[in-house]
């Protein structure tokens, strides 16, 4: 018989909308000093003087975008956070305030969302953002959650997708394609299950890229360090959806076109080994994998001096003239034109 590691349900029924929303958010402290008001009226009040406000608002939906038969509630909470936040620091803005909301079926008890609240309540704290108000509605399909998260930015400040030039270094934080072998390691080990559910997979030979699906980060260290060496990115964009998505979506806002070099595409040697153990190609992981959240951006090459040699950035390739159009140059020197391949929501 399997032990019941949360004996205690409550019903949502006994709490009723209001008294839900109340018991869920009395924790959450309000730490910006552009926080008038937070939760608890029709609306939150915001204050930003000279400042330019940034919005952005991401849904996550049950059996699209997760699946609770390996994701943590506590994880699933705080990565719906990190996912929004992501966006806001793409703008080159500091994120401050977030609004919550739910739409939860009646198979989800009180103790259910208090750990998915926990995870939202962990990285409002790390991010140092105010969680001022949302909705909870009832879901006849499981549960959504939605997101919508708010930042400012000194007016001139905003970098948006619009600004690559020719001959602009196309630069990516961090390493990439690891959420994405991470989830192939989760869905391979759910199959396992079904078929034997007393079994106990060994994953600590995954545990980075495990983490890189389940637990990402927002890139808030980049803002901060691109402000301390005065580099001011011509665009940028996170890193959601693939690395070919993405530097499409600069090069056809910005009118430019890239050539992106494969052997300068970072890479964790975990996420080499895995695409070697599922016979999967790194490169076209890299390039279409997404769900990394680092991010993309390009900078004059009068920047290069600055960023030389910073373990956070690397230069992987650099924008051309438009009608050069968008290219992979391979490690043997052939170009290989860019394509969109990245994940589809949309898509059965």
């Amino acid at each position: 018989m399997i032990e019941d590691k949360n004996p205690q349900r409550t019903p949502l029924s006994e709490l009723g909308e209001f008294k839900l929303i109340e018991h869920l958010t009395e924790n959450f402290k309000v730490t910006q000093k552009s926080t008038i008001k937070g939760i608890g009226d029709d609306a939150a009040v915001l204050s930003f003087g000279k400042k330019q406000i940034v919005v952005s608002t991401d849904l996550l939906i049950e059996g699209v975008h997760f699946d609770l038969s390996y994701v943590p509630l506590k994880h699933l909470g705080y990565k719906a956070m990190v996912v929004n936040l992501s966006d806001i620091y793409a703008m080159n803005a500091k994120a401050t305030q977030v609004t919550i909301s739910i739409a939860v079926s009646n198979r989800f008890p009180l103790e259910a969302l208090e750990e998915l609240y926990a995870g939202i309540a962990t990285a409002a704290q790390l991010y140092n953002v105010d969680v001022i108000g949302g909705d909870t509605t009832s879901s006849t399909s499981g549960l959504v959650i939605s997101v919508t998260a708010i930042g400012e930015v000194n007016e001139g400040e905003a970098v948006l997708r619009s600004g690559a030039k020719p001959n602009d270094l196309l630069v990516v934080t961090g390493d990439i394609g690891g959420a994405y072998m991470g989830l192939q390691i989760l869905e391979r080990e759910k199959e396992v299950f079904k078929v034997n559910p007393q079994s106990q997979p060994d994953l600590s030979m995954y545990t980075y890229i495990i983490e890189r699906q389940l637990k990402p980060e927002a890139r808030k260290d980049i803002i901060e360090l691109l402000q301390q060496i005065d580099v001011k990115p011509t665009s940028m964009i996170d890193i959601s959806d693939g690395l070919s998505s993405e530097v499409i979506h600069l090069c056809k806002q910005s009118k430019v076109g890239v050539d992106i070099f494969e052997n300068k595409i970072p890479l964790d040697p975990q996420v080499i080994f895995t695409c070697e153990e599922f016979n999967i190609d790194s490169t076209t992981i890299a390039l279409n994998g997404g769900e990394d959240y680092e991010l993309l951006m390009t900078v004059s090459q009068e920047d290069f001096p600055k960023i030389k040699g910073n373990p956070n950035l690397t230069v992987i390739g650099y924008m051309t003239d438009e009608d050069r159009g968008m290219h992979l140059v391979t490690r043997s020197d052939e170009k290989i034109p860019i394509i969109a391949k990245g994940w589809n929501a949309l898509k059965d």
